[in-house]
């Protein structure tokens, strides 16, 4: 009995880190061939095309994009809460901002 449950978490464990490879594989790849769409572009139409072409190639797109669009919302309030703020207290403001949301 222990023989076998010992071999069942071993295999569960060497399937575990075979998918975690294959996850890490496809997300290079898909960033690899969205810096390539996207070479030769700068600034905000660099981070349109980026963004475009990574939502492009997930699974479900229209997910990706308002994934996207909620953590750009949250990074221009955070930014906007603590504008006036430098080096320490604006990190702290951050922090503190992250947190709340």
């Amino acid at each position: 009995m222990r023989l076998s449950l010992l071999i069942g978490a071993a295999l569960l464990a060497a399937s575990t880190t075979l998918f975690a490879q294959v996850d890490r594989q496809q997300i290079r790849d898909a960033r690899a061939k969205a810096l390539k769409a996207c070479e030769g572009k700068a600034g905000d139409e660099r981070r349109a095309c980026m963004r475009r072409e990574t939502c492009a190639q997930a699974k479900d797109p229209a997910q990706c994009e308002a994934r996207i669009n909620e953590a750009a919302a949250r990074r221009a309030k955070i930014r906007e809460a603590c504008k006036d703020r430098q080096g320490e207290e604006r990190r702290a403001c951050i922090r503190e901002h992250r947190g709340k949301t």
